[in-house]
């Protein structure tokens, strides 16, 4: 893989991942007014987002697990921070959202 296309790669991760960062954020926001409905189809929108973004990073670690060379560029750290921090925060909102439901009963 030549420093362009690993760019190119990096990049989409880091846009996938910003863009189910920005959905499960509106989730929160539908779950704090109690739109429940809407903030779980929201969150399912971030899901796809974020299954794109994984995919994205599987494909990097398959090929780097089959021998060929990736070089580590700031970009590609970037890239895997802003995945793992949009895993964490769907995880937090997962949370917050049972939170929210259990307290509007």
């Amino acid at each position: 893989m030549n420093k362009d296309e690993l760019a190119m790669t990096a990049v989409e991760i880091v846009a996938y991942a910003g863009d189910a960062r920005t959905k499960y954020m509106e989730a929160l926001d539908y779950a704090n007014e109690g739109n429940f409905e809407k903030a779980d189809a929201t969150i399912a929108e971030g899901n796809e987002l974020i299954t794109e973004s994984h995919n994205t990073q599987t494909e990097l670690l398959n090929k780097e697990a089959s021998g060929e060379s990736i070089e580590m560029t700031f970009l590609t750290v970037h890239a895997q921070d802003h995945l793992m921090t949009a895993m964490l925060f769907r995880d937090l909102v997962k949370n917050f959202m049972r939170l929210y439901k259990k307290t509007n009963k």
